[in-house]
């Protein structure tokens, strides 16, 4: 492209950029918009919410959805920002903000005509998350949706999935209708009960995606599900035959047709011999699939890629006269130009490769036995979940849409809520639209369901397929295109697309449209996920900067990489160390090196849900600790408590113990003299100590707390001392504060349910960290996010294949007809292949690779001047250079693949030999010979909270207790409850509606702490007042909002004035600036006037017990500190630095 026609495109993209975000301020019609990388798609919400509270009636009738409570906040934060910014007298410069200016002066002039006073009563702006208006559905039609008293939603239901196929599978001796379906699918499965229970709970966590299907299986016939078979079959051939590139088809057919004659004169056999006698390209139906497969196999190798070379074995002899070979070496010259030919069309290759696997249309009578078996027993799993949410008091996020789903009815069926809802919201807004799953799209089909084009109401959608990334938590992109082009239910949506990158400076921008064409899709596909990109352009302010840089490695040394990003850090620092760097990874593993490297370069970051504490050396040996307490057989665990550093037994000395008696348990030869004797000297003495501790702990066993038995144990032994640093010190905290969580009556029953759940533990953000200067974390926890530089490491690895499930499934929409579903049981224990499973599995494979393909562009496109992306391969002698299949640089290759060759060209040795060296045996950390506990500290007297009196200032003060009666006591412990709830759960979930709803609750509880009955009406409505009054005040907002390290109930113990204290602090958090906020709720009243007044003595009166706690914190926290006092039923609020 000359440089005139770039500059031409760039100009028509910008073009295209302005109409889009005029037409979006439209707001008689409804929008779809694709919203890239950088391309300021939350101003524009925030600029058509403006646009619509100019217009509406009330703030309530226009509704903003997003998908995380961060994003709501912040987005109700932009628009309050924004109305207060409209008071300004001059308008911003930039364009884009004085659109916002304008828009939020009218929105302001109408919230002052109006009265609504949105300043001062911000909940009445409905922002909230799509979990949260489910959760508000529910409560609105209790009964209906299927919940009554409303449970608990919880984050990880996996343990109540397990429980649920357990009861399912154990109807197979219960002689219930469904033990036969019980014996099948076991039967099916080899009789391996823990992978039938395993399979059947992880398909109750993705339930919303195969009920329906599965209930329209039960009512479905065999021919039925094989005529979607054949559907299915003939839809890919059309689609393939669509695919062919023109100018190749009568190439493809002539060569295909060459090739199968010239095998069968050779007497060989395979897939091209039905090409035999091919005149056009084969029928798009399941009688033409042979000759596909020929054609796939002429055209492409066994992994997909373009066929290179073609021979003998490929129907191309060399022939034996001279004329032969002629017309040999003319057949392949014809190969080859028809291979160059077709690479470019990647669609039409990935097509062709997926049509080898298309299965014959008929399931054998085993599979269709364990389809009926799996239709009849999923939904008796999904019956056996329901009943154990009703027992527990608990559900997920799934049954918490379902029912919001149920309470709305039928778009031809609407319920009187759907009904009400219809009258009240008139203008939807949804953020984040591509990671739709189905069960939010459903919900978004019944809430606009009764919408007539032209009464007013408008649906505006954003998102960008490109960035569709979260497939593992059900999102699927196919809905934001089918959207796109058909609407949601009876709602057309009118597609706009922004085309303009605020973001990145102009060389990233170029060079993302340049990689990112080779690296994703050029065609769209529905079923297979396939989003094409979108190029964008620079703003026009953007400086030109600089284009990425490759960091090509020759081998998978994770440790060579480690030391390459810390340089990287170091000279992104020298270069401006005010600048914010990112570390993103695939994986969290791929950081198990680059985090430790940059802890002993001195380089401190802050890394949430990434270092994972099983890995971790304090964990480990309090995992094993736990492990030898509790089961004293286990002889594993005991080897590692006496390799440990309390007691660091050499190897030598351990064979010596243990290596003669494999049968004997290790307790047991810790007493046997005659092994004793064969252990070293300073090994008997090492033991001997380990042991007395030892001794002591097991003869507590059951008789105290899990947790405090094994803390002790830990700290007899000196456990504190193995701590490398003050964070190893927390970390064991957080796995003694998860056997607490596990602990039955003093025990632990499941051991293996202990060592799962330590693999889910993270430690913590560092507290001295230069955060947010410098961050860790993977790709899918940066969506959404922007830094100065980013490092993208470890691109050449793959990851690992998904395990199979126990019934892969699809539904195909057909034009004209409703969906055809797709089936297939899992494979038989002693099957190899089933077709039909392994299309299905290869379906979403591709799936998932087209998304990994945007997992990239989602990682370099959150660079705003620097972008470091780092890979390797392993070169073979003799064999191309190429990354590992399934790999991040694999997608990237080829836009990459020459700075590779550039690299391995200017390395003399491209593989480096191994290190040379003498070998040395494996290190011991281990105490000193000798170590003993050091000398307990002076005794401390110990005092619990409610003991602490907290001097006054002034000597003269009485000390005044913190309530006036029993009774404001109990309204402040209710109000406090509560409080803490709605900071937990979200402010996007509480609205004035549900604190009202309350009453009966609130009563009950104030009542059981023994407010007299006379008294509880009043109490009840102090505690909703407070709560309504925390929700609508400003502040009280900003203090139950969401924070960085925000804690509610936060409890220390620490030593003050020389006596061990226990404290509770009511609210802290980091903020925005990086200071540490310390919060006290206090729900007295003041009757009379001078409220100010009122307010400064109560600060007075607390400032010691809050400066205390501010003492307390300053020993864990390094932070700026400032305390506050906040009064929810005055709205009052006092702050200071202590």
């Amino acid at each position: 492209m000359n440089e005139a026609a770039a500059v031409a495109g760039v100009e028509a993209l910008r073009g295209q950029d302005a109409l889009a975000r005029r037409a979006s301020l439209d707001l008689a019609r409804s929008f779809i918009v694709q919203a890239p990388a950088g391309s300021g798609k939350t101003e524009l919400l925030i600029q058509r919410y403006l646009a619509l509270l100019a217009h509406v009636d009330s703030p309530e009738e226009i509704v903003a959805i997003t998908f995380t409570r961060k994003a709501a906040a912040e987005m109700r934060a932009r628009v309050l920002e924004a109305l207060a910014g409209g008071e300004a007298a001059d308008p911003p410069a930039e364009p884009h903000r004085r659109v916002t200016w304008d828009l939020a002066r009218e929105a302001r002039a109408r919230d002052v005509a109006a009265g609504w006073n949105l300043a001062e009563s911000p909940n009445r702006l409905r922002v909230q998350t799509i979990d949260s208006l489910c959760h508000w559905l529910t409560l609105q039609l209790p009964l209906l949706s299927g919940f009554g008293a409303q449970p608990e939603t919880v984050e990880d239901a996996r343990e109540l999935y397990l429980e649920a196929a357990h009861r399912t599978l154990a109807g197979l001796d219960g002689g219930n209708e469904w033990s036969g379906l019980v014996a099948r699918v076991l039967r099916h499965l080899d009789n391996h009960l823990e992978r039938a229970q395993a399979l059947i709970a992880d398909m109750l966590a993705v339930r919303d995606q195969w009920i329906r299907s599965m209930m329209d299986a039960r009512g479905s016939s065999r021919e039925a599900l094989e005529a979607a078979l054949a559907n299915a079959v003939c839809d890919a051939l059309a689609a393939l035959v669509e695919l062919v590139p023109h100018a190749a088809r009568g190439e493809v057919v002539h060569l295909a047709a060459h090739a199968a004659q010239s095998l069968e004169a050779l007497g060989k056999d395979g897939p091209l011999v039905a090409c035999r006698g091919l005149t056009a390209l084969p029928e798009a139906t399941p009688s033409g699939l042979a000759a596909w497969r020929g054609i796939a196999e002429l055209l492409l190798i066994q992994s997909g890629a373009v066929r290179q070379k073609v021979d003998v074995r490929t129907g191309f002899p060399p022939g034996r006269s001279k004329s032969e070979k002629e017309a040999a070496a003319a057949m392949k010259r014809r190969f080859d130009a028809l291979a160059a030919a077709i690479e470019p069309h990647r669609t039409f290759v990935e097509q062709l490769h997926l049509a080898r696997m298309l299965p014959s249309v008929s399931y054998s009578d085993a599979q269709w036995e364990a389809v009926e078996a799996l239709a009849g027993l999923l939904p008796v799993a999904v019956a056996e979940l329901e009943v154990l949410f009703r027992e527990r008091g608990q559900v997920d996020f799934t049954a918490v849409a379902q029912a919001a789903v149920r309470a709305l009815g039928e778009p031809d069926a609407p319920t009187d809520l759907a009904l009400a809802l219809d009258y009240r919201i008139r203008h939807l807004l949804v953020d984040e639209f591509q990671d739709t799953s189905w069960s939010q799209h459903d919900l978004l089909r019944r809430l606009t369901g009764g919408w007539q084009e032209g009464e007013g109401r408008t649906l505006f959608v954003v998102g960008d397929p490109v960035q569709s990334i979260y497939r593992f938590r059900k999102a699927e992109v196919a809905l934001y295109m089918q959207s796109w082009h058909e609407g949601i239910g009876a709602v057309r949506l009118a597609p706009l697309r922004l085309s303009v990158n605020f973001r990145s400076n102009g060389a990233l921008v170029e060079w993302f449209n340049r990689a990112f064409e080779q690296v994703l899709p050029d065609e769209e596909g529905l079923a297979s996920g396939a989003v094409p990109f979108a190029p964008a352009v620079a703003a026009e302010a953007a400086a030109r900067g600089d284009a990425p840089e490759f960091h090509a490695l020759f081998t998978a040394d994770r440790e060579a990489e480690a030391r390459l990003v810390v340089d990287l850090v170091r000279r992104a620092r020298s270069e401006n160390a005010g600048q914010t760097i990112a570390i993103l990874v695939r994986a969290r593993t791929h950081l198990s090196a680059i985090a430790p490297a940059l802890n002993r370069g001195g380089l401190r970051f802050q890394a949430i849900e990434i270092e994972s504490l099983a890995h971790q050396p304090v964990v480990q040996d309090l995992l094993g600790l736990t492990r030898a307490l509790v089961h004293p057989a286990d002889r594993v665990a005991w080897l590692s408590v006496l390799r440990a550093p309390w007691c660091g037994l050499t190897l030598a000395d351990l064979d010596a113990l243990a290596g003669n008696d494999h049968a004997a348990p290790v307790w047991t030869l810790m007493h046997d003299a005659a092994g004793l004797a064969r252990l070293s000297a300073d090994g008997r003495r090492r033991l001997a100590r380990a042991r007395e501790v030892l001794e002591a702990a097991l003869a507590r066993r059951r008789r105290a707390p899990l947790r405090r038995w094994i803390e002790g144990a830990w700290l007899a032994l000196g456990g504190p001392a193995c701590a490398e640093q003050p964070r190893d010190l927390e970390d064991a905290q957080v796995f003694l504060g998860l056997l607490e969580e596990l602990e039955e009556g003093g025990d632990l029953p499941d051991l293996e349910r202990l060592a799962a759940r330590t693999q889910e533990l993270y430690a913590g953000a560092d507290a001295g960290a230069e955060a947010p200067l410098l961050q860790l974390m993977t790709i899918h926890k940066a969506k959404g996010l922007e830094f100065d530089t980013v490092i993208v490491p470890g691109l050449g690895y793959a990851p690992r294949h998904d395990d199979p499930k126990l019934l892969a499934w699809m539904e195909r929409p057909r034009a004209g007809a409703g969906p055809d579903l797709l089936l297939a049981p899992i494979r038989e224990a002693a099957q190899q292949q089933d077709a039909i499973y392994d299309y299905l599995r290869a379906l979403e494979a591709v799936k998932e690779e087209h998304e990994a393909a945007r997992l990239l562009y989602v990682a370099a496109t959150r660079a705003r001047s620097k972008l470091h992306l780092i890979g390797h391969v392993n070169p073979a002698p003799g064999k191309p250079l190429g990354p590992r299949p399934r790999s991040l640089l694999g997608h990237l290759w080829p836009a990459v693949e020459q700075e590779f060759a550039a690299a391995a060209h200017a390395q003399a040795q491209p593989v480096p030999a191994a290190a040379s060296g003498a070998r040395h045996g494996p290190t011991i950390r281990r105490f000193p010979a000798g170590w003993q506990l050091p000398a307990a500290p002076p005794a401390l007297a110990w005092r619990p909270r409610a003991e602490i009196v907290y001097e006054a200032k002034s000597p003269h003060e009485e000390v005044e207790f913190s309530w006036a009666s029993e009774t404001a006591k109990h309204v402040g412990t209710v109000a406090h409850r509560f409080l803490q709830a709605i900071a937990a759960e979200g402010l996007d979930r509480w609205d004035a509606a549900r604190i009202v709803a309350l009453g009966a609750v609130l009563a009950r509880d104030l009542a059981r702490l023994g407010v007299p009955e006379p008294e509880i009406r009043n109490a009840v409505e102090r505690v909703v007042r407070a709560l309504h009054r925390s929700l609508t005040d400003e502040r009280g907002r900003w203090v139950l909002g969401a924070h960085a390290q925000a804690r509610s109930e936060f409890r220390l113990t620490g030593v003050a004035g020389g006596e061990v204290v226990n404290v509770a602090m009511d609210r802290t958090f980091v903020d925005e600036r990086g200071t540490r906020w310390i919060v006290d709720y206090k729900t007295g009243v003041h009757e009379g006037g001078d409220v100010e007044g009122f307010l400064d003595r109560e600060r007075e009166r607390y400032r010691a017990q809050l400066e205390q706690y501010a003492a307390l914190m300053r020993a864990m926290d390094n932070r700026p500190i400032r305390l506050g006092l906040y009064f929810p039923l005055l709205g009052g609020w006092r702050e200071w630095a202590p």
